[in-house]
Order: structure tokens, then C-alpha cells, then sequence
């Protein structure tokens, strides 16, 4: 059957608002990376302009027009093909815009323009104080956003929905609490074991110049290509795409640490491979775009540790990350430095924390930033709570708000909803590891080899090329066989984890 006149018209709409949402991507970009300090007003001016310009395109009638014809009409497109996902996405997308009043948009875009700003000056300067105001406005405007969106008495339920769609608190809370169940005797084994990896060998000198230089080389080996991206430094690493051949990442520098930026890049290296994986001819359409962020995640945690924390990943690339890191480098043995990079050790720092604590770090936020939402926790009390939290689960206390409830960028950014689907990459991440290796052979010869190509065409065929075609869980389970389970990861933390510290 042709596609329809109106199927068309459709597509032009979507396309029509992609190009004024990467133009958004382009101003949110250079406000972390490049605006100058005084300019910082004027941007959220500018960017809350172009959210009630966005909101006005995505509730212009002539959406549910089109889409009431297409429903309603003769033409049935096959499920999972690119024209259904165009239906199905896009009338959800139209919805959810038609229930949040534009003011409510342009504020919400206003304050968290102005809240990152906020933000990134409290956090430098240790002040809670400081950054209180605009996180008190945020969380207000979310809990209204919820409220426009609709729930069944969970506010979280909405803004959970926007990053995982169709997930909801109860059932992230049923996969959080057995994948808590697994890890804390885990951890537990770690902390008793007399065999302890050094540190040492992780701590600088490394010279930036360097460190941008060893990142650089193995983002591109493992398949980021910098002729439709780029590397820039931030307060806080991101990925944003702002058209089909232009994804951005970014990281900062510790010179005495190596662990922030290199692994911080391959972290945002794997969501710009995805990114970048995405079918550039769909760009605009659902089936060019990213499933959902747990997906986004899975992405971006298994190209930094189930292969950049891999040891054939470190036969490879250690020499070069010794010749140019001298000093704390060539005392050591490859051996040594794996084992540094998987040490297990509770800390403050999420983005810095291993494989096996870090699922806690995000069970803190994902507890907490429900208790703001629900009103059930003031924020100016948000300090003290946060403090408690790490407290109990990790048995380490920041003294500071920088290490504590500062750390992270997404509050100020109105992202709520977002942290746990972290977790969810993590899980999904090592069930379709697990499988890219039952099928492709052992990749640790490969990574070894410097050969990082066979995953990569993989997981372009499994998940990068289907878009939204099929919702996060169904195109895990296409891809392994498996409905998601939290006994991959596990297994692999095992696998990596026993030899290290000898369980």
C-alpha cells in the first residue's frame, strides 16, 4: 500500500522540530563549554525562547490532525516497522506537550538554565547556600510538570516516564532492591579480603596535554568518530547530539587522578557511539532516535568498563599509556594498573566510584530525589539527608557539599527521573555484553589485539539501528534471548572482581 500523503506531512513536522531542538542542543552546549560567565542571563533568555518555540511546534493542531487521519484511516503499517514506530512515538510525544502549559516550558527552561549556572559556581565555591534558591524553584516547577503530565499518586512516576518510558517507581524499586541484595555480600567479601590492589599507580603526575591525547586515541579505536564529534572539557561530562553528523562529548582533567577523565571519556564516548550509530537518514523520527536513556546508559557503561576496565583492553593499551605517563607508569605492570582501575573501595564520587559500589550511589539519588518531588523532604534539608544516605549505605560521610549533594549536575539541569536509569544500563549493559561474546568468541583476544570493530558492528546491528522500534526491554530481550535479569551483571562483577581480591 503508498504511504500516505498525510504519513509524509507527518515526517516533515518531526523534522521540521528536530532542527529547532538541535539549534537547543547547540545553545545548552556552549553554555557549558564556551559562554562566557557574564553572558549567563541572557542565554537562559535565550534557550527559554526556544523552548516555547519548540512547545509551539509540538502542540501546533495540525500533529493530531494528521495523526487522527493516519490512526483512523486504511493504511496499516506493520508493528515494529518505521512507519508504526513514526505513529506510536510521535502521538506520545504530541500528549505529553499538549498537558504541560507553555509558561510552565519556558520557566522550567528558564530556571534550569540558570540553575546549572548556579550550580557549577556553588559547587566550586562549597556553597549549598548559594545554589538552595534555584533548586527550591526547580524542584517546585517539576512537581507542577508531574502534576500537568498525570500519575496515579506518584509524581515520580511522570518524570520517570520521560527518560524510560513505560517504566515506573514500583518496578525500578523491585530491580534496585535485588540488585542491592546481591551486591552488599559482595562487597562485604571485598572489604575482608587481605588481598588489596594499590592505588599508587592510578595517581599522577599526568600532564592534561596527555591525557587528552591517550583519551582521544582509544575513544577512536573503540569507534568514536571525531569527524562527526568532538571533545571538550566541562564541570560536569555530558554527550549532546545536535544533528545527524554532529555529537559532542565532553570531560574534565585531574591531574593526579587518572581514572576522571580517561574513563569519563569513554563513558561519553559510548553514548556518542550510539548516537552516532543511529540511522542519520531517519534523523528526526523515532527510528532515528535513542530508545530510552536506560538503553543510552547501557551504552556509555559498557564501552568504559566491561571493555575499557577489561584487561585485554589494558594488554593493548598500556604500553602507549606508558610512554606517555612516565613517572607513575613505568615502575608498574599491566597487571598492577588492571587491578587499580577494578579496585573496590567505597567513596564519595559517583562518577569516580567502581563497578561494584557505584549501582549504591545511584540508589541514594533515585531514593532522594522522589522524597523532593513528593514534598516529602525540604530541600533545604537535602545536605544533612544526602550525608545520612551515604552514611548508611557506604559507610563514608562527605565533609563537604562539593563531595556531597553539589556533585552532580542533573538536579540543576531539572533531570529527575534520570539517575536510575544508570542502573538499568548497568544491567542491561552485561546481559548484552554477556551475548555479544556467546556469539562473537572471546573478546578479550580481540581487545587484546586492539580490535574493538566486532562488538561495535554488534551492538550497531542489535540496538543502534532499531531506534524506538521496540521498547527498551523487548529489544534487550531480541538481542539476548532474555528478558532482563540482574544475574549478568553480577556474574560478570564475579568474574572480574574474584581473581583481584582472591574470593
Amino acid at each position: 500500500m503508498t504511504i500516505p500523503k498525510a504519513y509524509q506531512e507527518l515526517c516533515e513536522l518531526a523534522r521540521e522540530c528536530a532542527i529547532v531542538e538541535s539549534i537547543d542542543a547547540l545553545l545548552g552546549w556552549d553554555e557549558q563549554t564556551m559562554l562566557p560567565p557574564m553572558n549567563g542571563q541572557y542565554r537562559a533568555q535565550q534557550m527559554k525562547y526556544v523552548a516555547g518555540l519548540i512547545h509551539n511546534q509540538r502542540t501546533n493542531p495540525k500533529w493530531t490532525q494528521l495523526l487522527d487521519e493516519l490512526e483512523n484511516g486504511d493504511w496499516r503499517p506493520n508493528p515494529n516497522s518505521d512507519q508504526h514506530t513514526t505513529l506510536k512515538q510521535l502521538r506520545r510525544k504530541v500528549d505529553r506537550a499538549a498537558r504541560q502549559p507553555k509558561e510552565l516550558v519556558q520557566d522550567l527552561a528558564e530556571a534550569t538554565v540558570i540553575g546549572q549556572q548556579v550550580w557549577a559556581k556553588a559547587r566550586k565555591e562549597n556553597c549549598f547556600a548559594d545554589f538552595l534558591p534555584a533548586l527550591r524553584k526547580i524542584v517546585e516547577l517539576k512537581q507542577q510538570q508531574a502534576d500537568a503530565l498525570g500519575h496515579k499518586g506518584n509524581r515520580y512516576d511522570a518524570l520517570l516516564d520521560e527518560y524510560e518510558p513505560l517504566a515506573t517507581t514500583e518496578a525500578i524499586e523491585i530491580v534496585l532492591s535485588e540488585l542491592k541484595q546481591k551486591l552488599v555480600p559482595l562487597i562485604q567479601r571485598i572489604a575482608e579480603s587481605q588481598h588489596r590492589p594499590s592505588s599508587s599507580v592510578v595517581r599522577g603526575p599526568f600532564p592534561i596535554e596527555n591525557q587528552r591525547k591517550f583519551a582521544t586515541q582509544a575513544a577512536t579505536a573503540i569507534g568514536f568518530d571525531f569527524q562527526r564529534g568532538r571533545l571538550d572539557v566541562t564541570t560536569h561530562p555530558f554527550c549532546t547530539e545536535m544533528g545527524p553528523n554532529d555529537c559532542r562529548i565532553t570531560t574534565r582533567y585531574d591531574e593526579v587522578f587518572f581514572n576522571t577523565a580517561f574513563f569519563g571519556v569513554l563513558h561519553e564516548a559510548g553514548h556518542g557511539m550510539y548516537e552516532q550509530g543511529l540511522r542519520s537518514s531517519m534523523y528526526g523520527l523515532p527510528s532515528g532516535q535513542y530508545c530510552s536513556l536506560g538503553i543510552h546508559e547501557s551504552q556509555s557503561r559498557l564501552w568504559e568498563n566491561m571493555v575499557g576496565r577489561s584487561f585485554g583492553f589494558w594488554e593493548h593499551f598500556y604500553p602507549s599509556a606508558q610512554s606517555l605517563f612516565p613517572e607513575p607508569l613505568n615502575g608498574g605492570t599491566c597487571e598492577e594498573f588492571y587491578a587499580a582501575v577494578n579496585a573496590v573501595e567505597p567513596s564519595l564520587i559517583r562518577v569516580e566510584a567502581d563497578e561494584a559500589t557505584y549501582n549504591l550511589h545511584i540508589i541514594i539519588r533515585f531514593e532522594l530525589e522522589q522524597e523532593l518531588i513528593s514534598g516529602n523532604l525540604p530541600v533545604e534539608d537535602l545536605p544533612q539527608a544526602w550525608r545520612q544516605k551515604y552514611h548508611d549505605a557506604l559507610g563514608v560521610t562527605p565533609e563537604t557539599d562539593r563531595d556531597g549533594c553539589l556533585q552532580d549536575v542533573h538536579w540543576s539541569a531539572g533531570l529527575f527521573g534520570y539517575f536510575p536509569t544508570y542502573s538499568l544500563g548497568n544491567l542491561y549493559a552485561a546481559q548484552l555484553f554477556q551475548q555479544a561474546e556467546n556469539e562473537l568468541g572471546d573478546l578479550q583476544l580481540q581487545f587484546r589485539d586492539g580490535k574493538f570493530d566486532l562488538l561495535h558492528q554488534w551492538l550497531n546491528e542489535k540496538i543502534y539501528s532499531h531506534g524506538q522500534n521496540y521498547p527498551a526491554d523487548k529489544l534487550v530481550e531480541n538481542a539476548t534471548g532474555h528478558p532482563l535479569s540482574s544475574q549478568p551483571f553480577y556474574d560478570y562483577l564475579f568474574k572480574k572482581l574474584g581473581p583481584i581480591y582472591q574470593l
